[in-house]
């Protein structure tokens, strides 16, 4: 798992890659953990056009980011899920808490 990021104007965007899963989720919070502390972004984009999997454990993560940017003044989005990502997340229900970009990415 790789997370990439950029800062620009109050919004960050983290482009989360490859596979999120139970082995990668804590180092994938701790990295976000990070970079939202450092720049203590308004709105913190999850891009997730290069995740080619999640499991809950990106549930976890989501709502773990959500709390994060609540607790600073922010907000958390997705944006471009699969659509593996997104049965995930319809699966859960987190919509009614982060809200979801409505264009998918790439299989």
């Amino acid at each position: 798992m790789n997370i990439g990021k950029d800062y620009a104007d109050g919004r960050l965007t983290l482009y989360l890659e490859g596979e999120l899963d139970h082995h990668s989720a804590r180092p994938a919070m701790k990295a976000i953990e990070q970079a939202m502390e450092e720049t203590l972004p308004r709105l913190c984009v999850l891009d997730m056009a290069g995740l080619s999997f999640m499991d809950s454990s990106g549930i976890a993560l989501i709502l773990k980011a959500h709390k994060l940017a609540r607790a600073g003044g922010g907000e958390v989005r997705v944006e471009h899920p699969s659509r593996q990502v997104l049965r995930v997340m319809e699966t859960s229900g987190i919509e009614r808490i982060v809200p979801i970009a409505q264009e998918i990415g790439k299989e």
